[in-house]
């Protein structure tokens, strides 16, 4: 059947990707702790993060390195935050949460919301940084 993660690396469910790989795709958060919070997968579906290869792993967080400083350009803030929590989606992946403050990426604050129109926007703005960084 596969995760809705699966889903969106099949493009059978629409998502804002803002860059992709043969291995890594990432994607923002429908429900972000702030603006720019970033879902990085690896193509291959394992449900647990340490239970990925370490080919794998280590690809990850080359390619979600690349995304976080477009990120950051993309969205001012101090610092890109970094977690792995994966409880919510069967599917191994990284969180990257613009910051300017520690708590701004607290799993307990409540989600932000953004129309579509803003999370295009958004995405089309990461991708031109990945672009130019590149």
């Amino acid at each position: 059947m596969g995760t809705i993660f699966t889903k969106i690396i099949k493009r059978e469910v629409p998502a804002y990707i803002v860059a992709e790989d043969d291995k890594n795709i990432a994607f923002l958060d429908i429900r972000p702790l702030q603006k720019g919070h970033v879902l990085v997968i690896p193509k291959v579906e394992v449900d647990y993060y340490f239970d990925l290869a370490d080919t794998t792993i280590a690809e990850m967080m080359v390619f979600a390195k690349k995304v976080a400083r477009a990120l950051k350009l993309a969205v001012p803030c101090t610092r890109i935050g970094v977690a792995v929590v994966g409880l919510e989606v069967p599917h191994a992946h990284i969180h990257l949460v613009p910051l300017n403050h520690e708590n701004d990426i607290s799993f307990s604050n409540p989600r932000r919301s953004f129309s579509d129109d803003e999370l295009a926007a958004l995405a089309t703005q990461i991708k031109d940084q990945i672009a130019t960084t590149s």
